[in-house]
């Protein structure tokens, strides 16, 4: 095991939280450190989802590389955002399913 294990930050929609969980327990039983997105119980505010996209923008800071989890290929309007800047940073990127093909 290297000196520091890897740090991979899980991104997708809220609709495959339990994908999500399962590849951070994954990755986690692999040795690496995973930073995911947060959970709610209840509805949250706008102002709250607006907090909540920031802060996995200074998780993704953190990664060595970003895991999109996309059953299906889905990508939603935050997680493409969220691919869009994890390019921009230069953060490799891997996706759980190919995407589907333009139409």
């Amino acid at each position: 095991m290297p000196d520091r294990p890897e740090i991979v930050c899980i991104c997708g929609s809220t609709r495959f939280v339990d994908e999500m969980r399962a590849a951070n327990r994954d990755l986690t039983f692999a040795g690496v450190i995973v930073v995911a997105p947060g959970e709610a119980d209840e509805l949250i505010t706008d102002k709250q989802k607006k907090a909540l996209d920031a802060l996995h923008l200074r998780k993704i800071d953190l990664a060595d590389r970003v895991l999109v989890v996309n059953p299906g290929g889905y990508i939603g309007e935050s997680t493409s955002r969220e691919i869009d800047y994890a390019r921009a940073i230069g953060k490799p990127i891997s996706f759980t399913d190919p995407a589907p093909a333009a139409k």
